[in-house]
């Protein structure tokens, strides 16, 4: 089902009046920070279940501090607000959350203070973002932003140039998705997605101080891991050539959710197929996600259709 509508300004409007000028200064300079949360629909129970919403929330308000952002919202009443938007649009399907905070002065000049701040969320049918039955990927040309440069540890919308760049170049050469590396050519992460690499029995991923988001679906993974297959994960520096000796590899992320990698550059990874501890995690967050596992349900899955809350 098509939104009918979505939550701007401080109220609730029909979709089509969701529009800003084109003078507006986020639009003119990606001065704004966002989200993206998904829903996964539960048939057996006619619930729509919306996962970890209150980390990224968190996250967003994190991303609004370091861009002089200010919301008039608690994380609680952002939660509320999303669970009202999706009840008003009468979604029972997959949906994707989409919360922007953003510089809505109409005016010239690059800076950050002294500007009005607005904020708006929409919801939408989505689907599969990326294939997630076997991936090819090569490394990019264009490297990941530096987080001196552009805080990596926000989701700006201005920075998306950076992936945007990759992806097209990965696509245009025949890939599905591109490794970025940092500027001293350590592994990164992908267009839109973080990655983990097994080797030896070992999940291995890219430290923070690799000019990685700290994804969500990152931190799920790691969890799920742990707790689940008894397997800790390394936040290390990670050589390129890793890619290339990897036992398996995957990329994830809330758009992604878990996606399996089978060939880089080329070349496949391990036996070219998708590795066991790879298939396994991918059934975990499935299960998860859809609210199936009572273990995590309560935790990390916020109901839309009930008013029990997450504590």
């Amino acid at each position: 089902m098509e939104a009918k509508e979505l939550f701007m300004n401080g109220e609730f409007v029909p979709a089509a009046h969701g529009t800003i000028s084109v003078r507006t200064h986020g639009f003119a300079y990606g001065t704004g920070c966002f989200e993206g949360i998904r829903g996964y629909w539960n048939e057996s129970e006619q619930q729509v279940y919306l996962f970890r919403l209150r980390e990224h929330f968190e996250r967003l308000l994190r991303s609004c501090k370091i861009l002089q952002i200010t919301l008039p919202y608690t994380v609680d009443q952002l939660i509320d607000i999303s669970i009202e938007l999706v009840q008003r649009n009468g979604q029972q399907q997959d949906i994707y959350l989409r919360p922007v905070a953003y510089k809505s002065a109409q005016t010239i000049g690059v800076r950050l203070h002294g500007l009005q701040d607005d904020f708006l969320i929409t919801s939408e049918p989505v689907g599969n973002y990326i294939d997630t039955t076997g991936m090819h990927c090569g490394v990019s040309s264009w490297r990941r932003v530096d987080d001196n440069a552009i805080p990596a540890r926000a989701k700006i919308t201005g920075a998306y140039v950076n992936s945007a760049l990759a992806k097209s170049e990965a696509m245009q050469n025949g890939f599905d998705e591109a490794v970025m590396l940092t500027h001293d050519g350590h592994v990164s992460e992908g267009s839109a997605e973080n990655i983990f690499l097994v080797i030896n029995g070992e999940l291995v991923t890219p430290a923070p101080s690799e000019n990685i988001l700290l994804g969500i679906t990152r931190d799920t993974v790691m969890e799920l891991a742990r707790r689940e297959l008894g397997r800790i994960t390394r936040e290390r520096q990670v050589d390129r050539t890793e890619l290339y000796i990897a036992d398996e590899m995957f990329m994830c992320g809330t758009g992604a959710q878990l996606a399996p990698v089978i060939r880089v550059d080329h070349r496949p990874v391990g036996d070219g197929q998708i590795g066991p501890i790879s298939s396994a995690i991918q059934q975990l967050y499935a299960d998860v996600v859809r609210g199936r596992s009572s273990d995590y349900r309560a935790q990390w899955c916020t109901p839309v259709y009930a008013r029990e809350r997450v504590p």
